[in-house]
């Protein structure tokens, strides 16, 4: 249901905003951690409107964005052990200057090593020193209230901590994880408006006694949008599903990679749509320019898409290093049988590609889609021995190797994608939906071209740094970061 709502507000993006920032990240902490009397006591009037809540759960700070664990706010225990004392500043904060609002803030806590840990409480602007700043002026989203607050001695009763004193991080994770998965829906409800609005456009605008319809750059555009709206609402309906499955605990991995791949996917359609229009998209007199900028925001909130790519791709890499473990362990063992049994394997997965059920007699995808799915199956078998080279090139300082997670993590975030819409299809031709013709249409285009992106970026990864071109861009960087400015000659200039 909050993946269909998503969908809906999509078509204003300050809306859309607001409402997450309520409802997906500001009250969800309660929903999710609080104790039942606080359930009672917040949630009736959050549910009604009558009381809002903040986004970004007030986390980040000056010096902290990314790094949520950095944040500086501090709550100290009062010497009664009635209250905690709060003074910090957050900034960003969605629905800041309405809400009342979840705070994370460093806490200590008294073990071993009497260090600090974060920990989340529900601070409510009735209990005085909370001030809000004036609203950002912001490139998007600009019906949306974002600005800083600022905490001074505020009283948070004893009773108002989410979960564990020190638990949270862990909160603001599960937070987090729970609100991406709705992006997928949200850019495929924007993609959809903006297809149906353009397409109007270029059926009725001529240039060249032709009309902008009939042009092939033009129509490649309307194939883009469809196919990445198509993708985008796959991925996030079958996270949906997952997430709703009884004894499901975890989605953390795949609304990481539904929002990356939406975030991206969006930013790309709305300036392709703006693009048909010319001159005029680019004019305020149309929304296309307003779309485009609301979208770049996706990008950035609920975790930037360079920090949740390192995730995707490290998430990834540990379960495989857990296999390689045990390969070098029977290895110590002496049991080298076992040990070429398990390469022997992987070895013939690699070359004669991986058989996953996915086709034939017993098959779970449609005939109509065999080939998209033996692609799938060849691209995960690559990816295995791909993935197993890199960690025994690289062991555990592959954490530090961004250049080759990004692109471990872009093949990750492309076979999921498959796998969203190779099941979607699957189900539309079996249930007897009335377009799923074009549904298989778009699969099979999806699937073909990320396959072969795909094959490239695995290539890419099964070379050294000098040869991907890796060591390059590094030295680039470093150079014109050393100088702080571009450092190559002017075309014109003259040796004297």
């Amino acid at each position: 249901m909050y993946a269909r709502l998503g969908e809906i507000t999509s078509l204003d993006g300050s809306i859309a905003v607001t409402l997450a920032a309520h409802q997906a990240i500001g009250l969800k902490g309660i929903l999710i951690a609080g104790r039942e009397e606080q359930k009672q006591k917040y949630l009736p009037k959050l549910a009604s409107g009558e009381h809002v809540a903040a986004f970004s759960f007030c986390l980040t700070e000056p010096g902290s964005g990314s790094d949520a664990a950095s944040i500086q706010t501090r709550a100290p225990l009062s010497e009664d052990g009635t209250h905690y004392s709060l003074n910090g500043s957050k900034i960003w904060i969605s629905n800041g200057g309405l809400a009342d609002v979840i705070v994370f803030a460093r806490t200590k806590v008294v073990d071993k090593d009497s260090v600090e840990k974060m920990s989340a409480f529900i601070v409510e602007r009735a209990f005085g020193g909370v001030i809000s700043g004036k609203p950002e002026d912001k490139l998007g989203i600009r019906g949306s209230n974002t600005c800083e607050v600022t905490f001074e001695n505020v009283p948070v009763p004893v009773e108002n901590v989410i979960g564990e004193v020190g638990g949270g991080f862990k909160v603001a994770m599960n937070i987090l994880n729970l609100g991406r998965f709705s992006m997928g829906s949200a850019g495929a409800g924007m993609i959809k408006k903006l297809i149906k609005l353009t397409a109007e456009y270029a059926g009725t605008r001529k240039q060249f006694n032709k009309k902008l319809s009939e042009f092939g750059m033009i129509q490649e555009k309307f194939a883009v949008m469809a196919m990445n709206a198509f993708v985008m609402e796959s991925m996030a309906y079958l996270t949906a599903g997952m997430m709703d499955r009884p004894g499901v605990t975890d989605c953390s991995l795949e609304a990481a990679v539904v929002k990356v791949f939406s975030s991206e996917a969006g930013w790309i359609c709305a300036s392709e749509a703006l693009q048909i229009l010319g001159g005029l998209g680019y004019t305020k007199d149309y929304p296309y320019e307003r779309y485009l900028r609301d979208c770049h925001i996706l990008l950035i909130f609920e975790g930037t898409n360079e920090v949740l790519r390192m995730y995707i791709a490290l998430t990834g890499m540990q379960y495989a290093g857990k296999i390689l473990t045990e390969k070098i362990k029977e290895l110590k063992k002496g049991n080298i049988s076992v040990a070429l049994g398990m390469l022997g394997k992987r070895l013939k997965d690699s070359v004669g590609g991986v058989d996953l059920g996915l086709t034939g007699k017993d098959g779970v995808v449609h005939p109509s889609l065999a080939d998209s799915a033996k692609k799938f199956e060849a691209n995960v078998a690559f990816f295995a021995s791909t993935a197993e080279s890199l960690l025994y090139r690289y062991g555990k300082t592959v954490v530090d190797e961004q250049l080759v997670l990004k692109r471990v993590a872009d093949v990750v975030i492309n076979l999921y994608a498959m796998t969203a819409v190779l099941s979607r299809a699957t189900r539309s031709i079996s249930v007897g939906l009335r377009h799923h013709d074009h549904e298989v249409l778009l699969t099979n285009t999806f699937c073909t071209e990320v396959f072969f992106k795909n094959n490239y970026l695995m290539t890419q990864l099964q070379k050294h740094s000098p040869e991907n071109n890796d060591g390059n861009i590094k030295k680039i960087a470093q150079q014109v970061l050393e100088k702080r400015s571009y450092i190559c000659s002017h075309p014109l200039e003259r040796t004297f």
